[in-house]
């Protein structure tokens, strides 16, 4: 298949529309993070890995970065220039793996997705209807129901939602815009989804129309903080351990659209008529698979062990946020 070339424009920053920004990363920089990347990777997989193993490891959906910019007034993180919305979608469709990959991946996911799925309804004070915006395989979807829940899911993957419908899961293949609902959800779930959505404000005011009274947005996201710490120390005493907590959690070359701060998170949530009522750090849900080494599974286990010991909150490599619409 042929990959639908990528369009971009120049941006502002998409929490507070602020044009003054400073420069993180340009070019060559990320370049060199992307060679980085794939050296780390290539010394921990096994000889003869198929390249679909590949994907979400060392190979993305999206092209990387142009540049990186953090904003001098919000601090949120973000790529400018942007990808074209439509060169965003297209791009998330052919990405899609075929249905022994996908197969894999829902049963990580499903396994992973259990903490979420009993996080959330300890928030919500009970289980409800809920809309998880990027649903992708449905691995959330599942763990849910386990819960109580009656989630159903939205995603801009056609051959992802395809899937999912076929595991008996509700999905619809669109975006958070294109959800019609016949009455209000207890619960919107964007997980691993909202910093790679074009509008962020636009999809935090669409999930308040969405949610009743009192219901809850959860998003969890890259830390767009946390990489701006660590990659200052990919050079220097620091080097080694830069790279494997970045790399062990998907954030070296940063293959998102932006990385939110406490701050931007924060100021964007107010904004949009929510109240925080908890944070959680964590780390990216483990990567190794048969093809990785013994040697590089334990690293991975190793290095995020001790992450979500020390590395808490906003501190962490990835962070959920639970909102609370408010009255």
């Amino acid at each position: 298949m042929t990959r639908t070339r990528t369009r971009y424009e120049l941006t502002r920053c998409p929490v507070c529309d602020s044009p003054e920004a400073a420069e993180i990363a340009d070019r060559d920089a990320i370049r060199a993070e992307v060679e980085r990347l794939w050296a780390f990777h290539g010394d921990r997989l096994r000889t003869g890995v198929p390249p679909r193993f590949l994907l979400d490891r060392v190979a993305f959906s999206q092209d990387p970065p142009i540049r990186l910019a953090t904003c001098r007034v919000c601090t949120h993180l973000y790529r400018n220039p942007l990808e074209r919305t439509e060169s965003l979608a297209a791009a998330y469709d052919e990405a899609a793996p075929e249905d022994p990959v996908l197969e894999a991946l829902f049963e990580t996911q499903r396994a992973a997705y259990a903490a979420q799925a009993a996080r959330l309804t300890r928030v919500a004070g009970k289980a409800g209807r809920g809309l998880e915006v990027g649903s992708y395989v449905g691995g959330f979807l599942a763990a849910a129901r386990v819960h109580g829940w009656a989630f159903e899911g939205v995603d801009v993957s056609e051959r992802a939602s395809a899937f999912a419908s076929r595991r008996g899961l509700r999905v619809t293949y669109g975006t958070i815009d294109t959800v019609r609902a016949s009455r209000p959800f207890d619960a919107v779930a964007i997980w691993n989804t909202f910093e790679q959505l074009p509008h962020s404000r636009q999809a935090v005011a669409t999930a308040r129309r969405l949610l009743s009274p009192g219901g809850v947005l959860v998003v969890r996201v890259p830390n767009g903080g946390f990489y701006m710490h660590w990659r200052r120390r990919l050079t220097g005493a620091w080097s080694g351990i830069a790279e494997r907590v970045l790399a062990h959690n998907n954030l070296l070359s940063f293959p998102y659209r932006q990385g939110f701060t406490r701050h931007s998170l924060t100021r964007l949530l107010r904004e949009g008529g929510f109240e925080i009522v908890r944070t959680v750090g964590d780390t990216l849900v483990p990567i190794a698979d048969e093809w990785t080494t013994r040697k590089g599974a334990m690293e991975e286990r190793v290095v995020k062990r001790v992450e979500r010991a020390v590395q808490r909150g906003w501190r962490a490599p990835w962070v959920e946020v639970y909102a609370r619409l408010s009255a």
